[in-house]
């Protein structure tokens, strides 16, 4: 079984060790709002020699550093480059972070791969199918590992949602309802990266879809989708009291309906602002039983317990799953140090490509049918 970070965490808590005697070099492309958790748990891990950062603006990687709180012979060890290229032709890395905006993930992480460099990909994992195809192939290609930067996944209570799938207590999965929204949390505190067409893309689809799909394929077992109808808007994002009006180009609404393989149909909504509190609890239905995943205010965890509906003698019960307590270093300290792990054992990606191009697919069906105004159908190529 491939090795998965928290895992480790929970049964071996004690005893788990990380082994020293290897430094991995490794570097950062982008100096925005997400590299700041990327380098505090690179700079956590004593067997990894942060050596580089590329940010396409001048002076940014400084100010970063700064704000960071990089100083002293830490700082004088980190180079800082201007692109991408120069970082990976020059600093010679084991593994690389890509924190870039999204328009960006493909070019910067198949780069790295042609070059020999493992990657940890921020999500959503590209913009479109097309993208993620040519990522898994540069990555089967390169022989390195990427893997998509889904810190959820190590979040114990998000894990029960695949336990409970995957243990057959609901019998038989055929539909499921899944996403939510924030009332009012357009991204552009860090500027507008995330709301422009030319950097992001895609929007809250891609923003905050990826996780609520991965949240549930994940238990799934990642199945193939077959075809995707969907529907996105922009109202808030263009209203005239919004000062970003000029330059939004994205949804800020996205929703719609996939079939699966193995009869799994899924209602899917995300939104970074709307006129409620709330669009309500994620559903898994099934032949045996039910699962409900309390909406939360917040992605990489759960704060009400699941619970499990099923008829029980001709009584309908409730089972109530106990909170898991949260790993004390946290959910996105999982998700570095499984990379890291995997890159120095030789294993398999803790987030693989191959369920990410399967979460892309999706995203990309539901933009492309919102575009035409109907039904699409989804093929992924074999890779």
């Amino acid at each position: 079984m491939a090795y998965t970070g928290l895992d480790a965490y929970k049964n071996n808590q004690d005893n788990y060790t990380i082994d020293r005697s290897r430094k991995l070099r490794v570097g950062i492309i982008g100096a925005g709002w997400i590299a700041s958790s990327h380098i505090q748990e690179y700079l956590r891990m004593p067997d990894v020699e942060l050596v580089g950062i590329a940010d396409l603006i001048d002076g940014k990687v400084e100010r970063f550093l700064d704000d960071q709180g990089v100083h002293g012979e830490v700082r004088d060890r980190i180079k800082i480059y201007k692109n991408h290229k120069e970082l990976i032709d020059d600093a010679n890395l084991d593994a690389v972070s890509v924190c870039t905006y999204n328009m960006q993930h493909a070019n910067c992480t198949i780069y790295a791969l042609e070059h020999g460099v493992n990657v940890l990909l921020e999500k959503p994992m590209c913009v479109t199918l097309d993208e993620a195809v040519a990522i898994r192939k540069a990555e089967k290609a390169s022989g390195k590992i990427v893997s998509i930067g889904f810190q959820p996944r190590f979040n114990p209570n998000m894990r029960m949602i695949k336990n409970i799938i995957q243990s057959g207590e609901l019998g038989k999965v055929y539909h499921i309802i899944i996403g939510g929204g924030r009332r009012r949390g357009i991204p552009t505190p860090f500027g507008t990266t995330f709301i422009e067409k030319e950097t992001a893309g895609i929007g809250a689809l891609g923003d905050i879809g990826c996780y609520a799909l991965d949240m549930v394929l994940n238990g799934l077992g990642y199945p193939k989708p077959l075809t995707a109808s969907g529907y996105m808007s922009d109202y808030f994002g263009k209203a005239d009291d919004y000062p970003f009006k000029d330059v939004f180009g994205v949804d800020d609404f996205a929703g719609g309906l996939v079939r699966m393989e193995g009869g799994v149909t899924i209602e899917f909504k995300t939104a970074w602002a709307m006129n409620i509190d709330s669009m309500g609890d994620s559903i898994v239905l099934g032949t045996k039983a039910g699962l409900r995943i309390p909406s939360s205010g917040h992605w990489g965890g759960i704060d009400a317990p699941l619970k499990i509906y099923r008829n029980l003698c001709g009584v309908d019960v409730e089972t109530v799953i106990p909170m898991q307590a949260d790993p004390s270093e946290g959910v996105f300290y999982w998700k570095v140090r499984s990379f890291l792990d995997a890159v120095k054992n030789g294993t398999a990606a803790p987030v693989p490509t191959s369920e990410g191009i399967i979460n892309q697919a999706i995203l990309d069906g539901i933009y492309k049918s919102a575009k035409i105004g109907h039904e699409v159908e989804i093929e992924i190529p074999e890779i």
